[in-house]
């Protein structure tokens, strides 16, 4: 899990606040977990979060608790095939986010379509995503496979 900075933390805030009341939802919070591959309930993240909407600063807190968790759990070193497994299995849900048409591969057009429904996406901040999948593109194909995804995920 990449640290996402606070700019595109802010966007990512103001594009799940569809109605513009300053709050986020536990609903259009689980909207986007969802659309990343994280499964909750709304009566879950309420346990979690103590409240049913979340201003941004509590917006930011939840994603540095998110964020501090799974790099703490990431940091166990185990040879417990089960953890391999389990964060195996959340790196193919993420890629599948990108995957759009499922041939299991992320092409440049899918990058960008997956980064703009994100809200991480502009014309400033992206101009060439290709350059962005030549940084992880071992084989030089022009396009991202799992492995590849993968390597970048787990990069620090």
């Amino acid at each position: 899990m990449s640290p996402i900075n606070s700019i595109n933390l802010s966007r990512i805030f103001s594009k799940l606040d569809k109605n513009g009341d300053g709050h986020v939802s536990l609903d259009e919070l689980k909207g986007f977990l969802d659309l990343i591959g994280i499964i909750a309930s709304e009566e879950e993240l309420e346990l979690l979060v103590g409240k049913t909407s979340l201003d941004s600063i509590d917006f930011f807190l939840f994603y540095d608790a998110i964020t501090k968790a799974y790099i703490k759990q990431s940091s166990y070193k185990h040879d417990d095939h089960r953890q391999n497994d389990f964060l195996e299995n959340d790196l193919q849900k993420v890629f599948g986010v990108f995957d759009l048409n499922g041939d299991g591969f992320i092409c440049c057009e899918e990058l960008q379509s997956a980064l703009s429904r994100l809200g991480l996406w502009d014309e400033q901040c992206g101009k060439d995503c290709m350059s962005m999948i030549n940084v992880y593109d071992k084989n030089s194909d022009g396009k991202l496979d799992f492995e590849e995804f993968k390597d970048m995920m787990l990069a620090n």
